[in-house]
């Protein structure tokens, strides 16, 4: 049995831990279909706001799936609220794009390419920080601060020096089967295609299940995870309750749903990535040298690299966390037997 841990609302997709650990993501040969449960773990966001969230990606044994290289889920309505401010100050993003699909609530983003919006349900926010970028995140007064989904994509090495930008996309796609509706948030899923920018082959879609049984198609060269939001369900004679992250491997063209009550789930996906990844803080990088590079030049307040945000004066900055004293060194992904 895995224990759910709870979340609290929480910020938008950012890790503020101020001791974060390193993390080389190494690349792997596809395992073929397997079934692995990954449990949630409760992460503190901000230190001393007391605002938690559930994260699922990276693991220790997985830490990617496809581009995928985080996933958390904030706002968990089974837990109550701590009253803490959700309210996040400007901090920097390097080699990656940020997707925040919310259910519910409203939140201020604004950012150092110039955009200042309200992130509302129903509406992808991609953000895409390339060589670097910096964001802030606050509740919008009267408004509760939400429950949603915060996800990370690795930019492919041919593109972490492309220029930052922002996007929302409203009225996506939908994939329709019997019993199951898929909004298709980014890449493509049987043959529907989400406008969202995507670097690499991937997927990520918000999936309805309805009471009883359905199938889901894949594609055979992805490999691909499954998160329950709400409900329960079982995915090819494996049973998943809401928290914990299903990693189904790869060369699966299909999947087979059954569900008593009917759910909803996140399902993340694609071509398995094939690059070294060094994730430390709020940045994605190749190596150790990039993330002292990208570390010094935001505490350095490199203006190149890192613009202000209009409306934010400079001594708002989150400061990064002192770097470990050792090389950043590699976490290396398992490739193993089911762990069901």
């Amino acid at each position: 049995m895995h224990r759910r841990h709870s979340a609290r609302n929480g910020a938008i997709v950012s890790d503020l831990d101020p001791h974060p650990a390193e993390t080389l993501c190494e690349p792997a040969p596809g395992p073929g279909p397997v079934a692995e449960l990954y449990p949630t773990r409760e992460v503190p966001l901000g230190g001393v706001r007391g605002v938690f969230v559930e994260r699922v990606l990276p693991q220790r044994d997985l830490p990617t799936v496809g581009a995928w290289c985080f996933l958390d889920h904030f706002g968990s309505p089974t837990v109550t609220d701590t009253g803490a401010s959700p309210d996040i100050d400007p901090h920097p993003h390097i080699g990656l794009q940020t997707v925040t699909w919310p259910f519910d609530g409203r939140i201020r983003h604004r950012d150092s390419v110039g955009s200042d919006v309200q992130i509302q349900p129903g509406q992808l926010n991609l953000m895409t920080s390339g060589r670097g970028i910096a964001h802030s995140e606050y509740g919008v007064a009267g408004a509760h601060a939400g429950h949603g989904l915060q996800l990370w994509i690795a930019l492919p090495g041919n593109k972490t020096g492309i220029d930052p930008h922002f996007e929302q996309h409203r009225d996506l796609p939908v994939y329709q089967a019997p019993g199951l509706q898929a909004i298709v948030l980014i890449g493509t899923l049987a043959g529907v295609t989400s406008p969202a920018t995507a670097y690499t082959p991937i997927v990520g879609a918000d999936v309805r299940l309805a009471p009883g049984a359905a199938t889901l198609p894949l594609e055979r060269g992805f490999e691909h995870a499954l998160m329950v939001i709400e409900g329960e369900v079982t995915v090819d004679g494996t049973p998943l309750a809401a928290g914990p992250l299903l990693y189904l491997g790869t060369d699966r063209a299909e999947i087979s749903l059954t569900s008593t009550a009917g759910a909803h789930f996140a399902l993340i996906g694609g071509a398995p990535f094939g690059e070294e990844l060094v994730m430390w803080w709020n940045f994605v990088g190749r190596s150790h040298e990039d993330i002292v590079a990208a570390r010094n030049d935001w505490e350095n307040r490199d203006l190149g690299r890192f613009a202000d945000i209009a409306g934010h004066p400079p001594e708002q900055r989150i400061p990064a966390p002192p770097l470990p004293g050792l090389h950043l060194k590699p976490r290396k992904r398992r490739i193993g037997p089911a762990r069901t």
